[in-house]
């Protein structure tokens, strides 16, 4: 499966669940860092218009990334969607830019010489202690919301 492919059917699967736990969403029309804003105006029970940017990472297996670059943009939410190639089975895992460090730190991602050198890090064999780490992030069909607007 092609990249784009990925990102596509990656983009349709948080849209899909972003929807179904009641919020909108909506698509920048540059990719400047952020694929997608995902917001609950004011009637949609919440009282006040919130939003927060979302970076996707889709994966047809399990990848993890991280990447500086992102630290410039405030309530930056990072989805991590894997295994994508088998929809009812794939996960996501949503984190900030700094849940993202920290996991980082913690398995000494941050000290090597690639994530010192380029401000890079990627995964794509995510080993079980990372698997522990992100567990705290994943997001299950009722927990959208309260992950996204923090209610």
């Amino acid at each position: 499966m092609d990249s784009k492919l990925v990102e596509l059917i990656g983009r349709n699967f948080l849209t899909a669940e972003l929807l179904r736990a009641g919020l909108e969403v909506a698509t920048p029309v540059r990719d400047r860092g952020i694929d997608l804003i995902a917001y609950a105006d004011l009637d949609a029970g919440h009282g006040k218009f919130t939003a927060r940017p979302i970076q996707l990472k889709a994966a047809t297996k399990r990848a993890f990334s991280m990447d500086r670059k992102y630290e410039k943009f405030p309530n930056l939410l990072l989805a991590f969607v894997w295994d994508i190639h088998d929809l009812p089975n794939s996960q996501c895992y949503l984190l900030t830019y700094r849940q993202s460090l920290e996991i980082g730190a913690e398995m000494g991602y941050t000290a090597t010489p690639t994530w010192k050198k380029t401000g890079k890090y990627t995964t794509t064999r995510p080993s079980e202690k990372l698997r522990g780490c992100l567990g705290r992030y994943r997001v299950t069909q009722g927990d959208w919301r309260v992950r996204v607007l923090g209610d």
